[in-house]
C-alpha cells in the first residue's frame, strides 16, 4: 500500500523559496499520479498542483502558476514542490496525496480526486 510523507516545510520570508518533498514507501511510485494540496487556517483544502505518473502532464492552481514547480523522481520515490516568490497567502499546511489520473487535467486537481488517505502534512509559514 502506498504511503506518502511530506517534509521540507518551515518559516520563510516573503519572496523566499522552499522545496517540499513527498517520499513514497510501501509501493513503487511509478504508476501513480500525485498531487500537492494545501489548507490555510480557516479555509478549505485546495489543490496546488498535480503531476501524472510519467510526469508528462502537469497542472497548477492559478494562484501559484509561475511561482511553483512540481516534479518527480520515480527512482527516488519522491515528488517535489519547488516554491518561489512566496507570499504570506501561501501560508498553509501542505499535503501530498495519490490522485486519480483525471486530476492532471487543468481544473481537476482538487481534493475530490484524492484516492488515498491524507498524511500529516508539512507546515509552510511565510512571514517577515
Amino acid at each position: 500500500q502506498l504511503q506518502l510523507v511530506e517534509s521540507g516545510g518551515g518559516l520563510v520570508q516573503p519572496g523566499g523559496s522552499l522545496r517540499l518533498s513527498c517520499l513514497a514507501s510501501g509501493s513503487t511510485l511509478d504508476y501513480f499520479a500525485i498531487g500537492w494540496f494545501r489548507q490555510a487556517p480557516g479555509k478549505e483544502r485546495e489543490g496546488v498542483s498535480c503531476i501524472s505518473a510519467s510526469g508528462s502532464s502537469i497542472n497548477y492552481a492559478d494562484s501559484v502558476k509561475g511561482r511553483f514547480t512540481i516534479s518527480r523522481d520515480n527512482a527516488k520515490k519522491t515528488v517535489y514542490l519547488q516554491m518561489s516568490s512566496l507570499k504570506p497567502e501561501d501560508t498553509a499546511v501542505y499535503y501530498c496525496a495519490r490522485v486519480a489520473p483525471r486530476a492532471t487535467v487543468q481544473g481537476l486537481c482538487v481534493p475530490h480526486n484524492v484516492v488515498d488517505a491524507w498524511g500529516q502534512g508539512t507546515l509552510v509559514t511565510v512571514s517577515s
